[in-house]
């Protein structure tokens, strides 16, 4: 099993990224693993409290059972993978069968934070993209899809995003084989781990 990790800040082109791998990729032979499914379990908190928590921090972030549910698929085993609300701001009841693929490709902003996890990975990439185009794109987003207001998503970004952002995720672009800028496309970062992923499942 060849496992990549695929970080970057909030809004940088990582889901982007990942679809143009598998552009040409048998899809039964690729398996995704989402970080924002990963954030802790925070049924004890109320509602309220829940909103307040930095998901921006690593330790919002559940890696021992990512570390724990990928050795799993790399052993051969199918995983529960949980599935987590961010309009209720916790997991939900749900999981999302996954099963051990030849690639797994796990995608979040704080991947290559944890060394555990980091250790895990074959190949690991950075996606950059400047700060100007994350926020337009995460304001874009949460917007239309997690029922935010542009206010709360901009008072977000500068009370936490960004300053998270300096502190956690761009330092970890130090970690990466491989760093594709996303200010466009960039034909020759993606045919390169195509052809990787193409030599491991050929």
């Amino acid at each position: 099993m060849l496992i990549i990790g695929i970080a970057g800040g909030t809004g940088s082109g990582k889901t982007t990224v990942v679809q143009q791998i598998m552009n040409e990729i048998p899809q039964t032979e690729v398996g995704i693993i989402s970080q924002d499914h990963y954030y802790r379990e925070t049924s004890h908190l109320s509602y309220d409290e829940r909103a307040k928590i930095n998901f921006d921090h690593p330790r919002a972030i559940d890696f021992e059972l990512m570390v724990t549910h990928l050795k799993e698929l790399r052993a051969g085993n199918a995983i529960p993978q949980p599935v987590y609300s961010f309009v209720t701001h916790n997991r939900t009841n749900d999981t999302i069968t996954t099963h051990p693929c030849k690639v797994m490709i796990v995608e979040g902003i704080l991947i290559l934070a944890d060394a555990q996890l980091r250790d895990l990975f074959d190949i690991k990439i950075y996606v950059h993209a400047d700060s100007d185009e994350r926020l337009i794109r995460r304001l874009k987003r949460d917007i239309a899809e997690r029922g935010r207001d542009m206010r709360e998503v901009l008072n977000r970004y500068q009370t936490t995003l960004k300053p998270m952002h300096e502190q956690f995720i761009e330092p970890t672009k130090a970690f990466a084989d491989i760093i594709i800028p996303n200010d466009r496309y960039n034909t020759v970062a993606i045919d390169v781990v195509r052809a990787v992923i193409n030599q491991k499942i050929l």
